[in-house]
């Protein structure tokens, strides 16, 4: 879970969601005419992204927590409070920046327009959520965000209940419908809002398109693992799928559409997203071999002691094979996917990335995509200030500079990195 927890605030507005009548009284019951936090004036959301899309969570996730404790109070504290701490507590908010960002330099301005952008940047930062915590119950990480990860957090709840076995197959199951929860509730989300014809399709089957992606990228990532691929050209269509289209890509096209934007500036955005977040994926590789624990929130080298086919990874051992360095391929033969590595192995294995020459490349790699998508962005023709901050948020994902916007409540602004944080592929 996250590293701190943001305040409950009392919520007012519309309901979103049927459901029986609450046994208890609700804020929203008493004041459905107060204004909803997605009711914001273009402005406001621009000086504080992050904030504006929190407002919108907390409104959202008090109203379901409530109803999943109206149901059972354990399945509410132990299920449905875990996605709501797990989602407003951590993250950099970097989809829904770039959803709202792309609204503003497609021009997108009114109540209808901005009102979409929030919600369905919470309904991005949910699916988020989904996709962290079933990844950590897949890769058997212990650590998210500096905290024990879900699965892990919830054995220990019940280490004294259970013994041991069961308390750890709990952990890995409640963490399984954790996601599940918060998928499910993302997919909510997207289906209230309000949406025209034409618009709602194209949102709708973006949404579509980039559920599937995400889990296609994670069965490639799982299925490079098990069988120790070391293609390059698969580890790039990973990274592509894991990460450009479902970090960044799919939230621009989501912007471009809530703006009404054309369909050259769209392809234009489009192309610039998917150089950007390949790159996005490249610099997270790095910062889990190179990075700082501090600053990752996660144990360096979780990548090669789970043997994930990353592009670092493929260009090292296609490097050492060229050269005929057997000792490179000796400790990349030892160490990928060995679990017990220590953290003199772990240095072996870096020295090997940096020797063959990989790192460099890979390095080389970031530079030339984030340039090619920074072209793609220059050749659009966008609102002069919503365009500057989407560039800016470009070149700031993969490592180029400090994110711009406002960091979300309770968390400390992460600077960036040059081993970059771990947060990108998923």
């Amino acid at each position: 879970m996250g590293p701190t927890q943001a305040e409950d605030h009392d919520t007012a507005g519309p309901r979103l969601v049927g459901g029986p009548a609450s046994p208890r009284a609700r804020p929203d019951d008493a004041t459905r005419t107060a204004r909803p936090p997605w009711d914001e004036d273009a402005s406001a959301v621009d000086r504080d992204v992050a904030g504006a899309v929190g407002r919108v969570l907390d409104h959202v996730l008090a109203d379901r927590v409530d109803r999943a404790r109206d149901l059972d109070p354990l399945f509410g504290d132990d299920v449905a409070g875990r996605v709501a701490h797990f989602t407003r507590a951590g993250g950099k908010r970097t989809r829904s920046r770039f959803l709202w960002w792309t609204l503003r330099a497609c021009g997108g301005e009114g109540a209808a327009p901005v009102a979409a952008a929030l919600r369905i940047g919470a309904a991005l930062e949910l699916l988020q959520t989904c996709a962290l915590v079933h990844d950590d119950v897949m890769d058997g990480s212990v650590l998210r965000r500096a905290r024990p990860a879900v699965h892990v957090d919830v054995a220990a709840q019940y280490a004294d209940a259970a013994p041991a076995g069961r308390a750890e197959r709990l952990g890995g199951g409640t963490a399984v419908l954790t996601g599940d929860l918060a998928l499910a509730w993302a997919d909510d989300l997207l289906a209230e809002v309000p949406l025209d014809g034409g618009t709602a399709r194209t949102v709708r089957r973006l949404w579509s398109d980039m559920r599937t992606e995400m889990v296609a990228g994670q069965y490639l990532d799982l299925h490079g693992q098990a069988t120790g691929s070391r293609s390059l050209p698969r580890a790039l269509r990973t990274a592509r799928l894991k990460s450009a289209l479902y970090s960044v890509e799919r939230p621009i096209a989501l912007g471009a559409a809530l703006a009404g934007a054309d369909d050259g500036t769209t392809a234009a955005l489009c192309a610039a997203g998917r150089c950007v977040g390949t790159a996005f994926q490249l610099r997270d590789d790095l910062g889990d071999v190179f990075g700082d624990p501090r600053y990752t929130g996660k144990p360096a080298g979780g990548d090669v002691r789970e043997g994930k086919p990353t592009c670092l990874v493929a260009l090292a051992h296609a490097r050492a094979a060229a050269a005929g360095d057997r000792r490179a391929l000796d400790v990349l033969e030892r160490s990928l996917g060995h679990e017990a590595l220590t953290g003199e192995g772990l240095e072996e294995v870096r020295e090997v990335l940096v020797g063959t020459g990989a790192r460099a490349a890979v390095e080389a790699m970031i530079d030339r995509l984030v340039a090619q998508g920074l072209r793609h962005v220059d050749g659009a023709l966008l609102d002069p200030h919503g365009g500057e901050r989407l560039r800016l948020l470009l070149a700031s994902a993969a490592g180029e500079g400090p994110p711009r916007d406002t960091h979300p409540r309770g968390a400390r602004p992460e600077p960036a990195r040059a081993a970059g944080g771990r947060e990108a592929g998923r």
